[in-house]
């Protein structure tokens, strides 16, 4: 009898859409968010929406939720429909209640798979193509991804706590004394779990909710990475100080707002 040749079954691969959240007053940067979206803002000769939505294209993501407030209409009339290929929704957060209110208001896009979630005020250099074809293509849920700085006041963010063997086994979110220097915050990689998970910690936790809470879960459950941005870029421009320290940078061409890899 003849041998047969069997060709290996190819990886299965799970979409991961994004979810750019980019809501809220924007307070920090009154008066000017009282007229712009804050991600409208400019950093030197694009506004800052174009940094976030270069990170999501070059890694590869086709299907963008864009959440936003009153000031929506700024930004869906700059993206548009997106680039050719490219799937974007547009969601209003008519009043801020919240950030799993707003997360949920991008549900019905997003069920059944697995999430990027962006906060807008956060560019970065990282590149993340590599680390989403990994997600993607895991055969079973693969948890999620925490990317982490180290930032000298760390109070405004949630704080990794690490054991001996420098693994995360806790989140403190804003803590007074913060026990490490490693900030989590901005940018996260969850798996089909997420809604389910979200919807767990809202209820445990009500109006004191934070994303953190979320994180936590997978924390405990064994099932979080962190990703350091090591020698990268993490500016978040939710003040003038950090919109003026990105826009020079954008000058200076270290942040890329193109969809694709020079």
């Amino acid at each position: 009898m003849g041998s047969f040749n069997i060709e290996p079954l190819p990886a299965r691969v799970m979409e991961v859409k994004a979810i750019l959240v980019a809501g809220g007053h924007g307070s920090r940067l009154h008066p000017f968010t009282a007229y712009v979206q804050k991600t409208m803002l400019p950093l030197h000769d694009r506004p800052v929406i174009d940094y976030a939505l270069g990170t999501l294209r070059r890694a590869g993501i086709k299907d963008i939720t864009i959440i936003s407030n009153q000031f929506i209409g700024q930004i869906s009339r700059h993206v548009g429909q997106g680039l050719p290929g490219e799937r974007i929704h547009y969601v209003i957060e008519e009043e801020p209640m919240g950030v799993a209110h707003a997360l949920e208001l991008a549900k019905p896009y997003n069920e059944h798979t697995r999430l990027l979630v962006y906060f807008s005020d956060n560019i970065t250099t990282l590149e993340l193509k590599e680390t989403v074809d990994q997600f993607a293509s895991s055969p079973t849920p693969p948890g999620c991804v925490l990317l982490a700085r180290e930032e000298e006041h760390p109070e405004s963010f949630g704080v990794g706590v690490l054991n001996a063997e420098h693994e995360i086994v806790d989140i403190v979110e804003k803590p007074a004394n913060p026990p490490s220097n490693l900030a989590i915050g901005g940018i996260y990689l969850y798996d089909e779990r997420f809604w389910s998970f979200l919807e767990e910690a809202k209820e445990k936790n009500g109006s004191n909710f934070s994303i953190s809470d979320i994180n936590r879960m997978y924390v405990q459950n064994g099932e979080a990475r962190l990703m350091s941005i090591g020698a990268e870029t993490w500016v978040d421009c939710g003040t003038p100080d950090a919109l003026l320290q990105a826009s020079n940078m954008a000058k200076d061409g270290k942040l890329d707002p193109n969809p694709y890899r020079n």
